[in-house]
């Protein structure tokens, strides 16, 4: 399985930098921590790219957001003056239309919020993976400024238990990070939920109608 972002960037931080070193110890660990940061700078790099992703999505459903508020408005007057008119089918045709804005608006401040939220994730992502690169630099430099002599001696059975715990780590990450398929939910009678889905809104319009009907006719006798 892939290992999906939220994991890489657990996984990074989550890891001590001490631990590396153990780990590092026959293999350069020079080589072995400036490749973890190397690895940092891309994890960021991609976490920046998916922000930037979430702030568009964001932008655009704002957008879409207040268009559809200013036609909802606009159909308004619109349906006033049909009802005036006495053009029943045309305050109808409105009203419908209405009726479509006001169940989309609901779903776009639902995926706005949850937007929101996903690119405030990433943002802390970000600001964690520069710490851990901030701490790992440090520790790299202190490491290559020690004389020979005070870097830790070759231990192969510490370097072993540290691949082992490393491995024990990996599994209980996969296990919390897998996402399991939608589970199969029971069948159901398409065309009957359609059918009373439209006469739901059928119904909305109507007392719709009847309401500005009885308003406008309530407003005009309270002028005479």
């Amino acid at each position: 399985m892939t290992e999906t972002l939220a994991a890489r960037v657990a996984r990074i931080i989550v890891g001590g930098a001490h631990a590396l070193i153990d780990k590092a110890e026959n293999l350069s660990p020079d080589a072995v921590m400036a490749q973890s940061v190397r690895e940092i700078e891309q994890v960021v790099a991609e976490v920046r790219l998916d922000f930037g992703k979430a702030e568009a999505a964001k932008h655009l459903t704002v957008s879409q957001m207040s268009k559809l508020n200013v036609e909802h408005e606009q159909l308004t007057g619109q349906i006033e003056a049909a009802v005036t008119q006495g053009r029943d089918d045309l305050a109808t045709a409105a009203i419908g239309r209405q009726t479509d804005i006001e169940d989309y608006l609901p779903v776009l401040q639902k995926s706005l919020d949850e937007q929101s939220e996903h690119a405030c994730e990433l943002e802390n992502y970000i600001l964690a993976l520069q710490a851990k690169k901030r701490e790992l630099t440090q520790l790299l430099d202190d490491y290559s400024a020690a004389p020979e002599t005070a870097r830790p001696a070759e231990n192969p059975d510490r370097l072993n238990r540290v691949d082992d715990a490393e491995s024990a780590f990996d599994r209980v990450m996969a296990r919390q990070t897998g996402i399991g398929g939608p589970g199969q939910g029971i069948n159901q009678d398409a065309a009957k939920l359609k059918e009373l889905a439209e006469l739901q809104r059928k119904q909305r319009i109507a007392d719709r109608l009847a309401a500005i009907k009885a308003n406008a006719t309530a407003t005009k006798q309270s002028g005479l």
